[in-house]
């Protein structure tokens, strides 16, 4: 099947909109279905960046009275929540299937950065600019060829600049901490003095809102929300890889770390119904699939939890796309994203959401880093936890973690 057919087949809506909360939804599952997605959050962002027209053509659909306000984030949120979670899959070497959009994030990210350019994105306009910034941070730790050793010099030193610009930006006391200590981790990627305490703070923090099994607080206090897979796993995991082995007290942490994640991986597997709905809980649920940034970040890094195949794994999340990318009214006209969770759904948004927010969807991608020959795509389709207890199969039962 040719590719433009694969792509128009793969997203288009299957379901009338009054019948798709009673109809579980029946992907495929298989790389090309995943990668018709990819094709269709990514490419309005990185061709209109690559054409310096992103301020141009892409829409502000805010909260009421909130749109000129997030005209000063909405831009660099896109791009940046759009390359973390597509960064490995760009850095995937010997394919032909990412060759254009590597091309396209590359001048994107030249124009993004050029002072000049119509499209020059603001680093320290609006506090939120500290979040966006280290959601490029996390896209350089994930990309270490394309977005890092391969960059063009002027390109990577504006990058460079645009990191430490940031530095004046000060993080509430929550998971926004991470943030700082990601870019200080970048920085260091990139052969840059970086500032050790900037980690060290965010790190000894995390560790003392740890509440149990797998789950820190969004601060002092926990929180019934996603923000343990939107950030705070994840971007423990990219900086403990990238500068955990520079103090001892980091380096001990960094298994009690992964101990942890994998616990939250198998909970949020279970988490996911047998048709591939999930708790509508919490702030920031236009993210959409981003609620499972954690789960696609343990399979991409193998490690899922013991019980938990990578097929299945495939599977409960090709469902969790279908879900939300599939719904009529996920796109306007132009292909662009629209506040929501199961199509158009603005009262969802809170005042900090704008378009540029949603594209937090794009971690759920973070496989396409693993080669089509890993497990992970090659394994033939497998039920998730959910689907196989609700069918009746006689399955172990589930623990809580005590470190």
């Amino acid at each position: 099947m040719k590719r433009r057919d694969l792509l128009r087949s793969a997203i288009a809506a299957p379901f009338a909109t009054a019948a798709f909360a009673s109809v579980p939804p029946a992907p495929s599952t298989g790389r090309g279905y995943w990668l018709a997605h990819l094709d269709r959050v990514a490419k309005p962002v990185l061709e209109a960046l690559a054409q310096g027209k992103l301020r141009a053509f892409m829409p502000i659909e805010a909260h009421p009275g909130m749109a000129a306000s997030r005209a000063k984030t909405t831009h660099l949120e896109a791009f940046a929540r759009l390359l973390s979670g597509i960064a490995p899959w760009l850095d995937l070497p010997g394919t032909s299937e990412n060759e254009k959009l590597v091309a396209l994030t590359q001048q994107a990210l030249a124009n993004a950065l050029d002072p000049k350019s119509p499209d020059a994105l603001a680093f320290t306009a609006d506090n939120q600019n500290l979040v966006d910034a280290a959601f490029l941070a996390l896209a350089v730790l994930r990309a270490p060829r394309v977005l890092n050793s391969a960059l063009d010099p002027t390109v990577r030193q504006r990058l460079i600049s645009a990191f430490k610009s940031t530095r004046v930006l000060e993080p509430p006391f929550s998971n926004w901490l991470l943030f700082p200590a990601a870019i200080e981790a970048a920085l260091c990627a990139l052969g840059e003095p970086w500032d050790e305490m900037r980690v060290d703070y965010a790190l000894r923090e995390h560790i003392a809102w740890y509440v149990g099994d797998g789950t820190y607080g969004d601060g002092p206090h926990f929180h019934w929300d996603y923000y343990n897979s939107y950030v705070i796993h994840p971007f423990l995991l990219a900086i403990l890889d990238a500068v955990g082995p520079h103090r001892a007290e980091w380096k001990a942490f960094t298994p009690q770390a992964h101990e942890r994640a994998v616990r939250y991986a198998a909970v949020q597997e279970r988490s996911i119904a047998p048709d591939g709905t999930y708790p509508v809980l919490g702030r920031s649920i236009t993210y959409r699939c981003g609620a499972f940034h954690h789960l696609a970040d343990t399979a991409l890094r193998h490690a899922l939890p013991v019980g938990v195949s990578p097929a299945q794994t495939r599977c409960v999340l090709a469902a969790v796309i279908d879900r939300t990318l599939a719904p009529p009214g996920t796109f306007d006209s132009n292909g662009w994203l629209q506040i929501g969770l199961a199509g158009h759904q603005p009262a969802l948004g809170e005042p900090y959401i704008s378009t540029g927010s949603l594209y937090l969807c794009a971690t759920v991608f973070l496989p396409l880093g693993l080669p089509a020959s890993d497990s992970f795509w090659s394994a033939h389709d497998a039920p998730w936890t959910t689907q196989k207890i609700w069918s009746g199969a006689d399955l172990a039962n589930d623990h809580a973690i005590e470190g």
